[in-house]
């Protein structure tokens, strides 16, 4: 997970994600830095937008997280809607899942 956190850090900071860059930002968090993994990500993310990725990927969880907590807040009973998400956004987390392993 670190090395995600890690790439995501680059290129909030707008540093390039390869991998020097994430070896360095894991070892400064103290972590050890397995290469394997480190070129893994890299490969992975090579054709990936990470804006596009990051704005799909929290909608969906924090909608679904919300809606419990408000619902056990409130005490009242609320009608959840179900939402099929687009293919297309399926097709992105699985695609983000598969770099977790």
């Amino acid at each position: 997970m670190e090395y995600v956190y890690a790439a995501l850090l680059l290129h909030k900071l707008d540093k390039e994600v390869n991998e020097a860059n994430l070896s360095s930002v894991v070892k400064a968090s103290g972590a050890e830095v397995n290469e394997a993994q480190v070129k893994s990500l890299v490969a992975a993310l090579a054709d990936v937008n990470i804006d596009e990725a990051v704005k799909a990927a929290p909608v969906a969880v924090a909608a679904a997280a919300a809606a419990p907590a408000d619902a056990a807040a409130g005490g009242e009973e609320k009608k959840e809607e179900k939402k099929e998400e687009p293919k297309n956004e399926e097709a992105a987390m699985e695609g983000l899942s598969s770099l977790f392993g």
